[in-house]
């Protein structure tokens, strides 16, 4: 187990898998997919809590105290500063210290993966709330987040339309009408494992 690759996953409810067991989280699903690339890994080190936004996840980050190297990084943030209504300046600040300290404790920077925000306004929890608006919101927080991806050239993951396939399937979304079920969330590992091995 001393060569086993490790993964550290950075987030909020989407990267815990809230509302799903946890052999449903989209890391253990990519874990999986790895496994059968032949790739042992580590147990997955989760920093995330349902509710987060940006600046709980660095308070969180700097409580832990992280030091080394992960063969696997990823960052999924921002739902609750838009869901709370946060200052949008303050999530593009935040954002980029949180991929940064992503980029410092992977030891490859293309094995550093971003996802776009899900958009909740596609779920049944979302019903009676303007839809239109929620989506318009997800959309210029993922704008920000995938150009400052993409400045550092890290590898980019959207998950955001997919999210938006729960407005026509409602599989895909956990019995609390709001978060992603095991089956959306393995769509989004596949794109993951994707990403990383032909992005």
């Amino acid at each position: 187990m001393n060569n086993a690759a490790s993964f550290l996953a950075l987030g909020d409810s989407y990267t815990i898998g809230e509302a799903v067991p946890e052999n449903e989280r989209w890391p253990e699903l990519l874990k999986l997919l790895l496994v059968e690339k032949g790739i042992t890994l580590q147990p997955i080190d989760i920093i995330a809590k349902t509710g987060w936004t940006t600046g709980e996840l660095l308070q969180a980050i700097e409580e832990r105290a992280l030091s080394g190297k992960y063969t696997y990084a990823s960052l999924l943030i921002g739902v609750n500063n838009q869901y709370r209504k946060y200052d949008i300046n303050s999530y593009t600040e935040e954002f980029e210290r949180l991929l940064n300290i992503a980029i410092a404790h992977c030891s490859d920077t293309n094995n550093v993966i971003v996802l776009s925000i899900p958009d909740w306004g596609a779920t049944p929890f979302a019903e009676g709330k303007d839809r239109t608006i929620i989506g318009k919101e997800i959309d210029v927080y993922n704008a920000i987040n995938k150009a400052i991806t993409e400045k550092y050239g890290i590898h980019y993951v959207d998950v955001t339309e997919i999210s938006r396939m729960a407005l026509m399937d409602e599989s895909l979304v956990a019995e609390d009408k709001l978060h992603p079920s095991g089956k959306m969330y393995a769509l989004w590992a596949m794109n993951v494992f994707q990403k990383i091995f032909n992005g």
